[in-house]
């Protein structure tokens, strides 16, 4: 990037595309493998987990190094960043309506294509489902907190005050563990499987896949906590911070969606 006489994002050839979407690959085959009880499945899972976590962070060591040391984020490209941050938020909101009409379909239009071919497994809606006001209430309490302490660090950064936000930031970090780990729970004590008819099947794939994405965003913010402790951030300049801020309050509005139509009015 030395002599560059121009504002715009010329980016080196790259690996990271292709790589990511190979162990993405790896990750699908090895989940499908281990929900079968295939023989390859929990190795793919683990080294597809394993190849995505190594490409995100040498991914991000590129993008980091692009923003800092060569100085490539000028005022075009920050806005180009910000076109992208949008429409990747767009597809993942597209991702879970794709859910939430899959549930909508069956809660409210139970029409099952292939119960002949499964006599012994009756696809019935449950009268009993999860109680949405123990700990789905739990974690709701927990992601809108969250949603409060993350807006603070914002704040605290717009006014220089270095402490507060590295403050506001890792308790963001530890409710978003708390969340995964009280959604464990839930998960060890229910009363049905993936298995476990058409509910269960939305129940599973909506809250696991929110779930992923709670995952994601403690890594995004865990890496903003990391590069404020280094003081890269200033009031000017925190895309990497702005935008998992932009991701956590995407994760916890799906969220709200999640709870009142898949725990409360549509859990039986």
């Amino acid at each position: 990037m030395e002599g560059k006489e121009h504002d715009f994002h010329l980016v080196d050839p790259s690996p990271w595309p292709i790589a990511i979407s190979a162990a993405i690959l790896i990750l699908a085959l090895g989940l499908v493998g281990t929900l079968h009880k295939q023989i390859f499945g929990v190795p793919g899972l683990i080294f597809g987990i394993s190849a995505i976590s190594g490409v995100l962070f040498y991914w991000w060591k590129d993008v980091v190094r692009e923003a800092i040391y060569d100085k490539c984020h000028t005022a075009i490209v920050k806005h180009g960043l910000k076109f992208a941050m949008y429409l990747f938020i767009l597809t993942e909101v597209v991702f879970f309506i794709a859910f939430f009409c899959s549930f909508f379909k069956a809660w409210l239009d139970p029409v099952f294509l292939f119960e002949a071919f499964s006599p012994t497994k009756k696809f019935e809606w449950p009268t009993n489902g999860p109680d949405p006001w123990s700990l789905p209430f739990m974690n709701t309490l927990i992601l809108l907190l969250s949603g409060t302490t993350i807006t603070s660090a914002h704040h605290s950064l717009f006014e220089n005050d270095k402490k507060n936000m590295i403050k506001m930031l890792s308790i963001t970090i530890l409710l978003g563990v708390f969340f995964v780990l009280t959604q464990a729970v839930e998960y060890y004590e229910a009363n049905f499987s993936l298995h476990d008819g058409i509910y269960a099947s939305n129940f599973y794939m909506i809250t696991g896949f929110h779930g992923v994405h709670v995952i994601i965003g403690i890594i995004f913010l865990s890496v903003s906590l990391f590069r404020a402790r280094k003081d890269q951030f200033t009031p000017q300049d925190h895309l990497c911070f702005e935008f998992a801020a932009w991701y956590w309050h995407f994760v916890d509005v799906v969220w709200i969606f999640l709870f009142i139509f898949v725990y409360w009015l549509g859990g039986g």
